[in-house]
C-alpha cells in the first residue's frame, strides 16, 4: 500500500520552513501531496492558480510529490487522494490550540485519518508566509526564506514589473 500524506495550507506564499517539512515528509512517506487551498478568508496576495505554480516550481525536485489546489473540507480531499494522515507544521507554542482543535475536528470528521505535527528546522522556525509578505512588500531582502521563484513574484507584486 501507498503511504500518502496530504499537506494542506495556502502557501501565500510558500517559504523554505515549508519545503524544509515537505523534503522531511518526503522521507517517511512514499507520496507528499501539496494541498493548496483556495482560500479567501485569509485574504491572499496571489490568487490560488499563481500559488500552484509556485508550489510546483518549488518542489519539482521533492521526489513523490503532487501538488493540487482545492475547496471545501480537507477530510473530502485526503478521502479523494487516498491519504492515510494530515501533516501540519508547528512553528511555536502558538500554533498549537487552533492545530489541536483542527487536529480533533478532522479526526471527528474522518477518525481513519490521522494527523501529524512537524516542526522545522531551527532556521526555519520564524519565518512565516505573513512575515515575508510584510518584508517584501516593504522592499526587504526576502532571498533567505523562499525559493526564487517565489521571491522574484514577489519582487514583481510590489514593484510593478
Amino acid at each position: 500500500m501507498t503511504k500518502i500524506v496530504l499537506y494542506p495550507g495556502t502557501f501565500d506564499p510558500i517559504t523554505n520552513g515549508h519545503l524544509d517539512l515537505i523534503e522531511r515528509a518526503a522521507r517517511l512517506f512514499d507520496k507528499v501531496v501539496v494541498a493548496v487551498a483556495d482560500s479567501q478568508g485569509k485574504n491572499p496576495l496571489f490568487d490560488v492558480e499563481t500559488r500552484i505554480e509556485l508550489v510546483k516550481k518549488s518542489v519539482k525536485k521533492i521526489k513523490g510529490t503532487e501538488v493540487c489546489g482545492f475547496k471545501g473540507l480537507l477530510v473530502n480531499l485526503a478521502k479523494q487522494k487516498n491519504a492515510i494522515a494530515l501533516l501540519r507544521g508547528l512553528r511555536a507554542v502558538s500554533d498549537f490550540e487552533y492545530e489541536f482543535q483542527l487536529a480533533n475536528m478532522n479526526r471527528h470528521l474522518a477518525p481513519e485519518l490521522e494527523s501529524l505535527f512537524l516542526t522545522p528546522s531551527e532556521q526555519y522556525s520564524f519565518i512565516s508566509s505573513t512575515l515575508v509578505r510584510e518584508v517584501a512588500s516593504l522592499g526587504g531582502d526576502v532571498s533567505e526564506f523562499v525559493p526564487s521563484a517565489v521571491q522574484q513574484e514577489l519582487k514583481n507584486r510590489f514593484t510593478g514589473k
